[in-house]
């Protein structure tokens, strides 16, 4: 499949709705956190495919604002595994020249967490290549909200004229204010729904689902993803007539 990918067809952007980890251990007769711990490999997989093909940026929907809802221990490992998992793969991150980010509340995380993200987005803040993003305690609801608190704060102060508001302005204001909207969304899982992610930035991103589970995703299901996407028109609300002669 790599070899019928159009290299100057590679969406700048791409996020991911990594879902399908608890299923995956049930199947496994195991319990939840065994799930997410051999989603691990598929992060891998996922971030070196990608820049690989000359992806510029890559959104993890890691952990969104209500996964704090979930049960206390499972909240509790998963917690530890992204402390973990941060600290045993920044070495990985330096040596591709991958550029780590987050996006979300962070003020939500433990301490630890907070602290080793932090670490590992200082110890790649120089590095060139892909923008790997990963979004913890984020919802697309908080995220256009803070935006607007931020508005508002601005307006207060005589800083924005809000008459003149435009949609480009709005964009700034979110937390991937410096990241461009992604062109495509991956949702692993079967499930057909974008669950409060990226709510903004999505006006026009193209959506591909797929029935693998997270654990199970591999550089296969991303080129896949990839030959679907470059086989769709996209308008942005343009005719297919327009398009051609243009």
């Amino acid at each position: 499949m790599k070899e019928n990918i159009d290299l100057q067809k590679i969406p700048n952007h791409i996020a991911v709705i990594m879902d399908g980890n608890g299923r995956w251990a049930k199947q496994k007769g195991a319990m939840r956190v065994f799930g997410h711990k051999n989603a691990i490999k598929a992060v891998r997989d996922i971030t070196e495919g990608a820049a690989e093909l000359g992806v510029n940026f890559l959104t993890l929907y890691a952990f969104s604002t209500e996964n704090w809802n979930r049960p206390e221990r499972e909240v509790k490992a998963l917690m530890q595994l992204l402390v973990s998992t941060i600290k045993d793969e920044t070495a990985t991150l330096q040596k591709n020249n991958i550029r780590l980010n987050s996006i979300g509340d962070a003020s939500l995380l433990p301490d630890k967490c907070q602290n080793e993200l932090n670490e590992a987005i200082e110890a790649t803040s120089n590095n060139t290549g892909m923008v790997l993003t990963l979004a913890l305690s984020y919802s697309g609801r908080w995220d256009i909200t803070q935006a607007i608190r931020k508005i508002c704060q601005d307006h207060q102060a005589g800083s924005l004229d809000l008459e003149g508001l435009s949609e480009q302005q709005v964009s700034a204001y979110m937390s991937t204010g410096e990241i461009p909207d992604p062109e495509l969304l991956i949702r692993t899982s079967g499930e057909l729904r974008i669950s409060n992610f990226l709510l903004w930035q999505m006006a026009y991103t193209e959506m591909y689902f797929t029935d693998v589970l997270w654990p199970d995703f591999r550089k296969e299901t991303l080129y896949a993803a990839l030959l679907d996407y470059q086989s769709r028109e996209r308008r942005f609300g343009k005719t297919s007539e327009q398009l051609s002669s243009n």
